[in-house]
């Protein structure tokens, strides 16, 4: 009997545990008179109970993509989404299935993010090969010309952007004429052959401006860029299949608020398959009642402005995408951007300038969120006038002013 007791014990003890599951139902409800495209829904799993592996999503019986991302680099994966089309005054419900075993399952990507090192050894600009994930960089190191297209790239299949690694920290913009992926195939830089063929290309110059709602500084006169940082770091957070995620981190931010004492603050956007917009999600590591900061959109030559006073505004006009002295190959673009900035964070909406559109902001907590947008005249699926621009922008506030509702 002793003996049988003790295999017994040695077989329990080396049998798998069984892996733990936990099944939510999810309801998403649109109370809006308006139904809505490419919903991301997102769920916290901080305290769904078990270390997040695995997870399905159902509706009605069949399996929609989902994705699970691991936002502070601890390896757990933090939140989950996916993305619903949903009708107006409807209400959705979704069966999410998580597990703490597995691996996350894979989904046919709709969305993609680069970061390169130049490899000075090829000369080819859509050919570079030295992918990284992060970077981070002291007080006055300035990795712009180290790093291919100078920052981090990301996209979907609708529009993509770029971040660039210096004290500007400029968000910039890619325009396409057909929806799909090519920045992979691009980099950013298309060849003659592959613009022959109707790929994308850089649709803006951008300078010192704010370019498409980059956050700087404000001094009291004027925007101030980020020149006195401790520690910059550049990370891809997140590659998809849904969302990419790029995180900026600026440690030690001299703002030039006087007598405030420095910041570290991380801005977070993210792009979602099928939407043209990009979520600006930032975080201090303080209150920041006291500060002020400047963002806005660039003055694009000859543009026409919208505003409602209340956080929202936007350009419709034509340039070059480069500086004029080195537009040999390239053609004036058209383009469409907006920057939505909820009215309690608008301090100011400054008067246009040469320059940029811009506004003055703060927040009474350690936090800031909006939202940037644009189109290019070349899209086949996009908006061709200022008035068409203007009437998407006024619609996306209302989509962001009143959001689903998810209940778990």
């Amino acid at each position: 009997m002793k003996r049988n007791f003790v295999t017994l014990a040695i077989l329990a003890a080396t049998l798998p545990m069984a892996a733990a599951q936990k099944t939510l139902n999810v309801s998403v409800e649109n109370g809006s008179s308006t139904a809505r495209k490419a919903t991301p829904v997102v769920i916290s799993l901080g305290n769904c109970g078990i270390d997040v592996k695995s997870a399905l999503v159902t509706k009605d019986g069949t399996e929609i993509p989902s994705q699970l991302d691991d936002l502070d680099g601890n390896g757990t994966f933090d939140e989950l989404c996916f993305i619903t089309d949903i009708d107006k005054k409807a209400t959705q419900t979704f069966s999410v299935t998580l597990e703490d075993s597995g691996s996350p399952r894979q989904y046919k990507p709709q969305v993609y993010a680069e970061m390169l090192l130049t490899n000075k050894k090829i000369k080819s600009n859509n050919k570079q090969d030295l992918y990284i994930s992060s970077l981070t960089v002291d007080n006055g190191t300035n990795p712009y010309w180290m790093l291919h297209h100078h920052g981090p790239a990301f996209e979907n299949d609708m529009v993509a952007y770029r971040i660039y690694f210096d004290h500007r920290q400029t968000v910039d913009i890619y325009g396409k004429y057909r929806k799909g992926l090519e920045l992979k195939q691009t980099q950013f830089y298309p060849s003659k052959e592959q613009k022959a063929a109707g790929l994308g290309d850089d649709v803006l110059w951008v300078g010192e401006t704010f370019g498409l709602g980059t956050l700087r500084g404000w001094n009291g006169n004027a925007p101030e860029m980020l020149k006195d940082v401790d520690q910059r770091t550049l990370r891809i957070v997140s590659r998809g299949p849904l969302r990419t995620i790029v995180e900026v981190v600026d440690e030690g931010w001299n703002t030039m608020n006087a007598g405030k004492g420095k910041l570290d603050m991380t801005t977070r956007y993210t792009l979602y398959a099928g939407r043209r917009d990009c979520f600006v999600d930032i975080k201090f590591n303080k209150q920041a009642a006291d500060y002020r900061f400047a963002t806005g959109i660039i003055n694009v030559k000859n543009s026409v402005e919208l505003s409602d006073k209340q956080g929202l505004r936007g350009c419709w006009g034509t340039d070059w995408p480069v500086s004029e002295k080195d537009s040999a190959g390239h053609k004036r673009e058209t383009v469409g951007l907006g920057i939505c900035i909820p009215a309690k964070n608008v301090v100011e909406e400054l008067p246009e300038n040469k320059d940029n559109y811009p506004y003055i902001i703060g927040n009474a907590t350690d936090e800031l969120h909006y939202n940037i947008t644009f189109c290019s005249d070349n899209e086949e699926f996009g908006f061709h006038s200022s008035k068409e621009w203007f009437d998407y922008l006024k619609a996306w506030k209302e989509e962001i002013n009143s959001p689903v509702t998810v209940k778990y």
